[in-house]
């Protein structure tokens, strides 16, 4: 394996970012001075802005590509990561995609919409969000009950007032994590340690986002619908959808199609094709927190079902309230985040421009969405930055210089056009 340390990595994170959003507003500056393109009404896209349906023409397609392209290149420059896939589009197709780099820093094929990639915690919402959507439309979990009601070993000192709700907000007291692959030696007793941690606070108190309660949200689909969190995913969200490439524990048939992560010193390997989270690994491969596998192309029409109210080609997966309700920020005094899901707020991975009802999440390994149903819009982002180790933090900067570039491009594109001077 190729080091990717050179000295380009030596420079100050605030040059790197300086840089990323220079050759965004180049890219999208020397497109649109190529001239606008002119089409029929026919030939053209449809983007929503507002309630308004505006024309999205070819022209303005070629400058977001050439706006995308350029961030991703540039950070692959930096060594952000290794390789990369950006994906946006709307409710009705993919407006552009990207692969940039390589799967590894040695020798090795450029990514494409097939590439598999760790969805690290994206597994929250991809998976487990949706499951719990589904069950709680269907009234066989209450999202307000105590966890106890579901997980009756979820025991010890004011455990009884956790609710699913805390847990999907991160409210719930628990700690943020504890290394499970550590402390056990067995999925079971894995799974068993991480519903006896003990609480740090009183639910309600703060936010502190918790690997640990998605695990236990895990265990409460399991419980709930009577199957195993992979099969349940399979069966209700991944099949109906054709997301056919998104798996928890790919088969090694899939090994040449999947981006390596992280050199583990934990494992004493290069990761590759087996979930990079240590304490996924240690629960089997198979957890609410982390552990699927999917390509841009599966991730794009996930976000394509939700920009259609819950429903992508005669499938419906969740209703369009369940959405909104799912979406909301749950309590502004603690934090933006919603029930799975997390809000813009200017400072994270959504970047300056996107705003409320806009919802998205990040995983570790360096992957995000970002949903703007305001805009009809979503932006993907799947790389491998851990590759070769997780100390590679230029991530956050190419995640809002994307989301940036991306909104500015398209809200230029949809903006009336100054009225003409009347004649003196």
């Amino acid at each position: 394996m190729t080091s990717p340390v050179h000295s380009e990595c030596a420079r100050p994170a605030a040059l790197r970012t300086w840089r990323l959003a220079r050759v965004a507003g180049f890219a999208v500056a020397t497109s649109a001075c190529a001239g606008a393109v002119t089409v029929s009404p026919g030939q053209a896209l449809n983007v929503i802005a507002g309630t308004q349906r505006h024309e999205l023409s070819p022209g303005s397609i070629a400058i977001l590509r050439d706006s995308v392209r350029a961030v991703l290149d540039q950070a692959r420059a930096d060594s952000a990561f290794p390789g990369a896939i950006a994906v946006i589009g709307n409710r009705d197709s993919v407006l552009a995609e990207y692969g940039a780099g390589s799967l590894d820093w040695a020798p090795s094929p450029r990514p494409d919409d097939s590439t598999l990639w760790d969805m690290a915690s994206l597994t929250k919402v991809v998976g487990l969000t949706t499951a719990m959507m589904q069950l709680s439309e269907a009234a066989k979990v209450d999202l307000d009950a105590p966890v106890q009601r579901y997980v009756k070993e979820f025991q010890g000192p004011n455990k009884e007032r956790v609710t699913l709700r805390h847990l999907l907000t991160h409210s719930s007291g628990l700690p943020a994590w504890r290394p499970l692959y550590k402390e056990t030696d067995s999925p079971a007793a894995a799974r068993a340690l991480a519903v006896a941690t003990a609480l740090d606070t009183l639910p309600g108190i703060r936010m502190v986002y918790s690997d640990l309660g998605a695990i236990i949200l895990g265990i409460i689909v399991e419980r709930v619908s009577g199957e195993p969190l992979d099969a349940y995913l399979a069966r209700h969200v991944f099949g109906p959808l054709r997301m056919t490439s998104t798996t928890y524990r790919p088969g090694r048939d899939l090994l040449p199609r999947i981006a390596p992560t992280e050199y583990d010193p934990w494992r004493q390997r290069h990761i590759r094709g087996e979930v990079h989270d240590e304490n996924a690994y240690a629960l089997g491969g198979v957890s609410g927190h982390a552990g699927l596998f999917s390509t841009g192309h599966d991730v794009a029409r996930f976000c394509r079902m939700y920009l259609n109210g819950g429903m992508l080609d005669g499938a419906r997966i969740v209703s369009g309230k369940t959405i909104r309700r799912f979406t909301t920020v749950q309590d502004s005094t603690l934090s933006n985040r919603a029930l799975g899901w997390e809000t813009p707020n200017g400072t994270n991975s959504a970047g300056h421009l996107f705003t409320r009802p806009a919802f998205g999440h990040t995983g570790f390994t360096g992957t995000s969405i970002w949903v703007d149903p305001s805009r009809d819009l979503f932006v993907i982002l799947l790389t491998n930055r851990v590759n070769p180790t997780r100390q590679n933090l230029r991530i956050g900067a190419v995640r809002t210089a994307l989301a940036d570039v991306v909104v500015r491009v398209l809200d230029r594109a949809v903006a009336p056009s100054p009225s003409p001077s009347p004649p003196r």
